[in-house]
């Protein structure tokens, strides 16, 4: 390496270590709301993600910074799966494996569910953004198998979205496979009868 690549090297290597960081203070924080809620002490968060404390509070000075974080990540990540699983299944069959990514999200959102329906202004916008991100994306998959002749045409992604949620969420603790079935069987309700069958 010259002289000259020298200074270059070590920003990025800095930058490469706060994604990192990043990724696993998300990761911990999640799985630690999941497990224990949203007022889990910050150290337990830094301990699960190997960071110290002041990683967590340079980076999120409040706790619903924290919070707001997870909540966007997770979106982000459902939002991904959307778009990955339109790109390789027909439209019914990506519906039904996007709706088990969904299910894990809602999961995740449980563990802090009293944080962001307390009131807070600084999750007000959460609601909007969760619809106003996946809305779309489930909106492509609905309209693709309503083309092709799969899936009804009728079907709003916003009310799909919905009623997949409020699923996921009746089984809090689901152990037995609950909201996969009873997915199942709303999404069947979606699919349109072969050619030539009443």
């Amino acid at each position: 390496m010259s002289a000259i690549d020298e200074p270059l090297a070590t920003p990025r290597r800095r930058r490469a270590d706060a994604v990192r960081n990043s990724e696993a203070v998300l990761e911990a924080a999640k799985a630690a709301f999941v497990e224990s809620g949203v007022d889990v002490p910050m150290r337990e968060i830094a301990a699960r993600a190997g960071v110290g404390v002041g990683t967590i509070y340079r980076h999120y000075p409040l706790r619903s910074d924290l919070i707001i974080a997870v909540f966007r990540h997770e979106l982000d990540a459902t939002a991904a799966e959307a778009d990955r699983l339109a790109a390789e299944y027909p439209p019914a069959e990506a519906l039904r494996l996007w709706s088990q990514a969904l299910a894990r999200f809602v999961a995740t959102k449980r563990g802090f569910a009293g944080a962001l329906h307390s009131g807070d202004p600084a999750y007000q916008p959460l609601p909007s953004q969760f619809l106003g991100v996946l809305a779309p994306k489930v909106q492509r998959m609905l309209d693709a198998g309503a083309h092709e002749g799969t899936i009804r045409g009728d079907i709003r992604a916003e009310d799909l979205i919905h009623a997949l949620s409020r699923l996921a969420d009746s089984y809090p603790a689901d152990s037995g496979g609950h909201t996969a079935r009873m997915s199942d069987v709303l999404l069947d309700g979606l699919l349109m009868p072969p050619t030539g069958q009443a």
